[in-house]
């Protein structure tokens, strides 16, 4: 069993900045791809940005050049930068992860959500 803590979110007033983290701790084999989504309202769930295990990234075309995605292998972390925030990316935001476990026997490729996280960006 893997476990997702989310942390960072909050009110931010427009064009603010906000840094959310994700630690995964548990049985982990290996972290692969890491994602953050995130839902408004009334909306539904959307990718907001991919981490590959190679580093790779991938962004919504909503957010690319305000937020940026990282990870901290060693710490099982990953991390979204969030900058010249918008009224319009207020969301809970959720922690994705791919993760290879093993039981010492075998090996299993699962995947996990976080608890969420709220973000307001209002003035």
């Amino acid at each position: 069993q893997v476990q997702l803590v989310e942390s960072g979110g909050g009110l931010v007033q427009p064009g603010g900045s906000l840094r959310l983290s994700c630690v995964a701790s548990g049985n982990i084999y290996r972290l692969n791809t890491m994602a953050w989504y995130r839902q408004a309202p009334g909306q539904q769930r959307e990718l907001v940005a991919t981490i590959t295990g190679g580093g790779s990234t991938n962004y919504a075309d909503s957010v690319k050049g305000r937020f940026t995605i990282s990870r901290d292998n060693a710490k099982n972390a990953v991390y979204l930068q969030m900058n010249s925030l918008k009224p319009e990316d207020t969301a809970n935001y959720y922690c994705y992860v791919e993760v290879t476990t093993s039981n010492g026997i075998r090996f299993s490729e699962d995947n996990y959500w976080g608890q969420g996280t709220q973000v307001i960006v209002s003035s």
